[in-house]
């Protein structure tokens, strides 16, 4: 014996509205979780039944104090059905004079654009012309480093960070002067710490050595 199917979505909805408009009376969520069942709609789905119902303006609810009560009479439904009906005819009515619209904005963008020798050779011109382009962009990008307006933000950029580096410099140079005529005792100490952060007796100024313009050019 096959096992009897359950029943859709839809027709949970039609079970539900039915309890409604028979008594055309007001309920509680638990009074209808009773009555579901009663019409085959197990109580677990009755609360999901009546908020899809909610949501398509078929069921109303409202609170009242603490509770909140759902209702829903026939004429009530025919109402909101014939409005949806009349929103859905105006829908398809827009539709269809913009489907319009779009066929005759296609039947004109197709004038002088039909198939001949002269607008297959052009398209294939165009085509060829696209292709150089690509081409010659990807090999301005391989020279993109020689590029002079790169070469010169580098190079003040450089100039930029060789100020900072020797002005770094000129402040450690008067820091050590300044330990050396306050603490003049603790000349041995000071050398080794000099040495532990890498300022050597080789320490110095940077050099800017200038870069060649053939650098920019090869």
């Amino acid at each position: 014996m096959s096992k009897k199917r359950g029943l859709s979505l839809e027709e949970k909805r039609e079970k539900i509205l039915q309890i409604f408009y028979d008594s055309q009376d007001f309920y509680l969520l638990k009074e209808l979780e009773k009555l579901g069942p009663k019409k085959g709609v197990i109580t677990q789905s009755v609360k999901d039944v009546v908020q899809s119902l909610v949501d398509d303006d078929l069921v109303s609810k409202d609170k009242i104090g603490t509770s909140v009560y759902f209702w829903s009479l026939p004429s009530c439904a025919g109402n909101q059905l014939r409005n949806v009906s009349r929103k859905l005819e105006s829908d398809l009515h827009s539709s269809k004079k913009r489907f319009e619209e779009l066929v005759e904005q296609c039947d004109s963008l197709k004038k002088g654009r039909e198939a001949s020798d002269e607008r297959e050779e052009a398209l294939a011109e165009l085509k060829a012309i696209e292709q150089k382009y690509s081409e010659l962009k990807d090999e301005m990008e391989q020279y993109a480093d020689n590029d002079p307006a790169a070469f010169e933000a580098m190079r003040k950029a450089i100039e930029v960070a060789h100020s900072a580096a020797n002005r770094w410099t000129d402040n450690i140079f008067t820091l050590r002067q300044w330990c050396s005529n306050n603490f003049p005792q603790a000349k041995e100490e000071l050398d080794n710490l000099y040495k532990e952060v890498g300022i050597t007796d080789d320490f110095d100024y940077l050099e800017l050595s200038p870069v060649p313009l053939s650098s920019v050019t090869e």
